[in-house]
């Protein structure tokens, strides 16, 4: 594990998303593991609830909304708010599916929320809260393909107050599209990868939330560990599923006009190469047309957009040679056609997946080359 007091620092690094960057300040460590959160298999009667269809929840993400008073929280980095009265706070939940963990902001102090027991809805906060008015924000840490729930709302004491939540003020809107090293996969692990808990698999402090950070950006990301262009260890690939509400084949498209960046970032070509080297066949001939098909398809989704097509971060992108040439191939094609298509490559990179100051590198690194392109003057 990396050190707790590192941890906190880097949190209060990337703590943007609250009240003009105030309110996530105070973030996590590692040894909050959800225990301040008292779970019960249904909501307590002694206090009010506030269904999720109710108009002053604020939802920042690609939301399953089909069922409004039951929304799914699906990709990571997706965020819920909203402003209320009193001393006490529960969480409602339904419908877990594996393993879900979020970051819960309530005025300036921030805990890690676990759920792994589908049969547990409500979850109390019992940290005492002060008198006025507080605000509410929870922040999907965990990947897609991890877990999925819906949320049902809060509940709160009767009578309090309940407000809209303010919109944060943001310079500009990022949307990172990747696999495992965007995800933030494993980055607060110890020496060895680990799959079975993702509650160490924190995307608040992946090198593209940091980055987003740095420019006050409403942030997206839309990313799947194992995934690739052409070969991958999971079933679905990068355009499958990038424009869909769910990480899954045949999933229901994705409203993709109701939020519209102003950069994309993507960041693909590692699982191509580890995967075919590991199962001992040739690097996948089609990588260069697929990756150039699927920022085609960006580009017709956001026709105002900028591009930035990302490299490295681990082994692959760092190394293989294969795989330059390759995602240079594409990066010459797409570049020569669209004017708004830019390039940029990691120096940092790590044979595990990065870790927490891994990511704190490559996003430092991102946001120095970003600073200086002539898209970004004026943001």
């Amino acid at each position: 594990m990396i050190d707790p007091m590192l941890s906190r620092f880097l949190r209060g690094a990337a703590a943007y998303y609250a009240l003009a960057l105030v309110a996530i300040h105070a973030e996590p460590t590692l040894t909050d593991h959800g225990q301040y959160f008292k779970s019960s298999p249904s909501a307590d009667v002694g206090l009010t609830t506030v269904p999720a269809s109710d108009s002053r929840f604020l939802y920042e993400g690609r939301f399953d909304t089909a069922k409004p008073a039951a929304p799914v929280a699906i990709w990571e980095g997706s965020r819920i708010w909203i402003d209320f009265e009193g001393s006490r706070i529960a969480l409602l939940f339904d419908h877990l599916q594996d393993q879900c963990f979020f970051d819960v902001h309530v005025d300036g102090m921030s805990h890690v929320l676990a759920l792994r027991d589908p049969s547990q809805h409500c979850y109390e906060l019992t940290l005492p809260l002060g008198p006025g008015r507080h605000r509410l924000m929870l922040f999907k840490r965990s990947e897609a393909t991890a877990g999925t729930v819906a949320f049902k709302g809060i509940q709160v004491a009767h009578g309090a107050a309940l407000w809209a939540a303010q919109r944060p003020t943001y310079r500009m809107k990022m949307e990172f599209i990747g696999d495992s090293i965007t995800v933030g996969a494993c980055n607060e692990d110890g020496p060895a990868d680990q799959w079975d808990d993702r509650l160490t698999h924190d995307n608040a402090l992946s090198y593209g939330a940091l980055t987003a950070a740095a420019f006050h950006a409403d942030y997206r990301c839309i990313a799947v560990s194992g995934m690739g262009i052409c070969a991958g260890y999971v079933p679905m690939l990068a355009g499958q599923v990038w424009d869909r509400v769910y990480p899954r084949v045949g999933a229901p498209k994705a409203d993709l006009t109701s939020w519209q960046p102003d950069v994309v970032f993507v960041n693909f070509g590692e699982n191509d190469n580890s995967f075919t080297s590991v199962h001992h066949e040739p690097f996948p001939p089609g990588f260069t047309a697929g990756y150039v098909a699927l920022v085609q398809s960006i580009r017709a989704a956001y026709p105002k957009a900028e591009i930035v097509l990302l490299r490295g971060g681990m082994f692959g992108g760092a190394k293989s040679e294969v795989l330059r040439k390759a995602w240079m191939a594409a990066v010459t094609k797409l570049e020569a056609g669209d004017r708004d298509v830019a390039h940029f490559v990691f120096t940092h990179w790590t044979e595990t997946h990065p870790r927490v100051k891994d990511d704190q590198a490559m996003a430092d690194e991102l946001s120095s080359w970003l600073g200086n392109q002539p898209f970004m003057q004026g943001r």
